[in-house]
């Protein structure tokens, strides 16, 4: 499962939901015959999702807001507020050369400047202007920014990715 938003309140009286979304087209959701939802981001297994069909989505400031079949009134939108939205691999369309799913960036070893490991990737953080990398390295964070200035490389096949960085910044 890619994790591609995340529920961030009820929205109205009759089920609506506000979406935090992932990435930066998700209109294109529209064109997904089920939207999977569930509490834990990191769960593979099959059993953890729950599939809803889309009645409606519209885009609304940064997020979107969104009716699913089985979600009727503001109480089901309530027990749901705060899951994950997901889709399986195999529904999502390739991503464009240069484009990455921030799935696939999780856990990929960042190599800075002279070759000095900066750790690894634990998450994205969306600025409203560009995403940023959350790269851990035991107690130390780092967050660079991911555009193209900082990024050299993204390698998906050797786990890693190669920055304009410095281990002091």
């Amino acid at each position: 499962m890619v994790v591609l938003g995340r529920i961030v309140a009820p929205y109205g009286l009759n089920g609506g939901l506000k979406i935090q979304p992932y990435g930066d087209d998700p209109l294109a959701w529209r064109k997904m015959p089920q939207w999977w939802l569930g509490k834990n981001p990191d769960s593979q297994q099959a059993g953890d999702w729950q599939a809803f069909g889309l009645q409606s989505l519209r885009a609304q400031g940064k997020g979107l807001v969104v009716a699913l079949e089985g979600v009727a009134d503001r109480t089901a939108a309530e027990a749901i507020d705060g899951w994950f939205v997901a889709a399986p691999r195999e529904a999502l369309p390739a991503p464009a050369k240069d484009e990455y799913y921030w799935a696939d960036l999780v856990g990929l070893a960042v190599i800075g400047n002279a070759e000095v490991a900066l750790g690894k990737v634990r998450g994205l953080l969306d600025t409203g202007v560009h995403a940023v990398l959350d790269v851990v390295d035991g107690e130390t964070e780092r967050l660079i920014p991911f555009v193209g200035v900082y990024i050299k490389d993204v390698d998906l096949a050797a786990g890693e990715i190669r920055v304009d960085w410095e281990a002091d910044w």
